[in-house]
């Protein structure tokens, strides 16, 4: 018996020492639970206390909300240096707002169907859509899905900003789920359809009606509504006045939609794919004018500043320039929406003197040209940009010849993009060549080079100075120097000076001579001229002073544009000093003022199909283009009398100043310093003469937006409606002896037939 109990006694023993050890182990586990929540708690309390705030925040936003926010707005407003006012920026809302019950139901549809298939489904957030996205963009390693609910794009459109970053997500989230339960799926359907954007300045489905088709919605058949719904998703790619073909192709797809969820039937949905679609564009205000279109441009851009949006002018491959153009996109509707509805006073440096009289001189130096094309626009134009070179701030802007003519319009001061043949010389060939420590008298040799270009005359004549070298525009000099300091080295110095379309070109030969793949536009030049005046340092170009909301709250400072070093000082003399020779007694004669010491450069492309002249004095720096839109020969070469002309204009009362002399053999950059600032450097191109035109060959069906974004070519638009240009010309390998004119500008091509296509 006592050996049973006391086996019970140990089985017993056994069994609450194993109880023991679960209950320990247990309290192990809960305790590392406890202890793992509260580090979470920790770390992650900032962020819970964050999402409070953003829902508190929502739910502020929700409830004081009202109609006005949707269909109200304010008009912004534009002056001159003075305070004058020179033009409006005004919504079209409050003008073109219709009720739920106006908006055809197929229109109503086609944004659903695209947009948000579950809309009458959920609250304002689609989870499922969210998790689909996920998959999808995980699956492609990219964005290809989005999961916003007309809700959701409602809220940020109307409330927050395009900012990418969780809190907004966020917060987008709360607001939409908010604003749910405060309207009907009617009203809110109401709301987004008269506030999205269909680019072209047009928000609003009744807006982008008129604009695009002259008709009331209630007047469009299928086909057109769908096209009329295919352009928010991108107002840019599918801009039917440029991308006609993305609009239609996107059209299709909501077509095919509309009848896979049977909202139309299979003989609609056939009929309407078929249907061509006639586009029959609203006129533009004549008041949409060089001025204003630029000061638009310029204040969107200030607005993208402001929240922080990142320019670039350098990019990787062209994965890397697509993705910013998307980014910059998204910025900068965002921005000029908020302009256009916003009620702001934009301050310019606009100096309406100066203004009309570089209008003027563009009108009186080309008026020997009346030929006009289908649109009834002048063939052969014109383009100027001044800066005021103390403040680096844009005092005139003209971006074609003056026109009785309500039509489409381009500016062509900043949205066209021209070869600017010898005129980039200063910049890419003899400015760096001048850091590496040589000077005006240094000894150079202009001889044949085979595989290489030609001077204009086919003269060469051996031994010179560099300064008669760039008097003379002698090609075979600036070819040689840019082949001492590579091509990625010249380059480097525009990417530098935020030049949009050049960052393809690093590696090739023929921008030496001013061969782009597309080119560069007046007020690009004018502000790298503006640099070598004010001594290396370099200032983006814009003609805002300041934007302030209407009770004068100050938004934006023109101080905040921070200058860059770009060029050493005394290199800028030096070549401010040769400059001058150019004006004095080289191709840049007819250039000279008699009230203002000039410095400055021609620049014409082979065949005449560009002329440039890019100058400046102590007080003003100012850059000429003529041409046509589409390239062809130019008989006269005005360039120089409309630069004369208006310069002498603008410097009457001013003391004639000479410029601050260079310092006799000093330089402030050794050549490794000065091989350092040049940003890459590519050595198989060292002593390379042939040029390589793959990159060029494309050129010709190319162009691009106001925003610097490309699409394709296909006819001008108005100020808002994304124009643009493209490139003129290509070098040709096979026969790269680059004939030049007579001012001996580099030339753009070396086979006729290469030129591209100019929108």
């Amino acid at each position: 018996m006592t050996t049973t109990k006391t086996g019970g006694s140990t089985a017993t023993s056994k069994s609450k020492g194993k109880k023991k050890k679960k209950r320990s182990v247990g309290k192990v586990i809960l305790g590392l639970l406890i202890l793992i929540i509260l580090v979470a708690l920790i770390i992650f309390w900032p962020k819970i206390q964050r999402i409070t705030e953003l829902y508190d925040d929502a739910c502020k936003i929700a409830s004081t909300s009202s109609l006005n926010d949707f269909n109200g707005s304010q008009t912004t407003i534009i002056n001159d240096k003075d305070g004058n006012e020179i033009g409006s920026m005004r919504d079209t809302k409050d003008m073109y707002y219709v009720a739920y019950e106006d908006i055809p139901e197929n229109l109503v549809n086609a944004f659903v169907v695209m947009e948000d298939r579950d809309y009458y489904k959920h609250q304002g957030v689609d989870y499922k859509a969210i998790i689909r996205a996920v998959i999808a963009n995980q699956k492609a390693n990219d964005i290809v899905q989005g999961a916003s609910t007309i809700t959701q794009q409602l809220a940020r459109n109307i409330y927050l900003s395009q900012e990418v970053s969780w809190e907004r997500k966020v917060e987008e989230i709360f607001l939409a789920q908010e604003l749910e339960a405060k309207y009907s799926k009617e009203q809110i359907l109401e709301f987004y359809l008269n506030n999205i954007y269909f680019g072209n300045g047009y928000y609003g489905v009744q807006a982008a009606s008129l604009g695009y088709f002259q008709k009331t919605i209630d007047q469009l058949d299928l086909s057109e509504m769908a096209f009329i719904a295919a352009i928010p998703n991108n107002p840019t790619k599918y801009n039917p006045l440029t991308n006609y073909d993305n609009t239609v192709y996107r059209r299709n797809i909501i077509l095919h939609e509309l009848y896979e969820y049977s909202y139309i039937s299979e003989l609609d949905y056939l009929v309407a794919e078929n249907e061509v679609v006639s586009l029959n564009a609203k006129s533009v205000a004549a008041t949409n004018n060089s001025v204003v279109t630029y000061a638009r441009h310029c204040a969107t851009e200030a607005l993208m500043d402001l929240y922080g949006f990142d320019f670039r002018s350098n990019f990787t491959s062209d994965e890397d320039y697509d993705g910013y153009c998307e980014d910059y996109e998204a910025f900068y509707t965002y921005c000029q929406q908020l302009l256009i509805s916003g009620g702001y006073i934009i301050n310019t440096s606009i100096d309406m003197s100066a203004q009309n009289a570089l209008q003027e001189s563009v009108d009186e130096n080309l008026s020997w040209s009346s030929e006009t094309g289908d649109s009834g626009v002048y063939s052969l134009q014109g383009a100027a940009t001044s800066i005021d070179n103390e403040t680096g701030l844009v005092v005139a802007i003209v971006g074609a010849r003056s026109q009785d003519l309500v039509g489409l319009t381009l500016n062509r001061a900043y949205q066209s993009y021209r070869q600017p043949g010898s005129s980039i010389k200063p910049l890419i060939c003899y400015l760096p060549y001048l850091q590496l420590g040589h000077t005006p008298d240094s000894i150079v040799v202009d001889e044949y080079i085979e595989n290489g270009p030609a001077n204009a005359d086919g003269y060469y004549a051996g031994e010179m100075t560099l300064r008669d070298a760039v008097k003379l525009s002698k090609n075979t000099v600036a070819w040689k120097i840019f082949q001492e300091i590579t091509p990625s080295g010249g380059i480097s110095f525009l990417l530098n000076m935020g030049f949009h379309k050049i960052w393809m070109d690093k590696e090739y030969n023929a921008a030496a001579l001013g061969g782009f793949t597309y080119g560069v536009s007046t007020v690009e030049m004018a502000a790298a001229y503006a640099t070598i005046e004010n001594d290396g340092y370099y200032r983006k170009a814009t003609c805002i002073n300041n934007i302030t909301t209407v009770d004068n709250t100050l938004v934006w400072d023109h101080s905040q544009i921070a200058s860059e070093r770009i060029y050493e000082t005394n290199a800028c003399r030096m070549m401010t000093s040769m400059l001058e020779t150019v004006v004095e007694s080289g191709t840049g004669v007819g250039a000279s003022c008699y009230n203002a010491v000039i410095a400055g450069k021609t620049g014409t492309t082979n065949s005449n199909k560009d002329a440039w002249f890019v100058g400046y004095s102590a007080y003003y720096t100012t850059s000429v283009w003529i041409g046509y839109d589409y390239p062809q020969t130019l008989s006269s070469v005005n360039t120089k009398a409309i630069f004369k002309q208006y310069m002498e204009y603008i410097h009457s009362g001013f003391e004639k100043k000479n410029f601050e002399s260079y310092e006799e053999g000093a330089t402030d950059f050794t050549t490794e310093a000065s091989t350092s600032a040049q940003s890459e450097s590519v050595d198989s191109n060292q002593g390379e003469n042939t040029t390589n035109v793959d990159a060029n060959e494309n050129a010709s069906t190319k162009a691009v937006d106001e925003n610097g974004i490309e699409i394709d070519a296909g006819g001008n638009s108005d100020g808002d409606s994304n124009a643009g240009s493209g490139a003129a010309g290509s070098y040709n390998d096979n026969d790269s002896n680059v004939k030049l004119d007579d001012d001996g500008g580099g030339g753009a091509n070396s086979d006729g037939d290469s030129d591209a296509v100019t929108n």
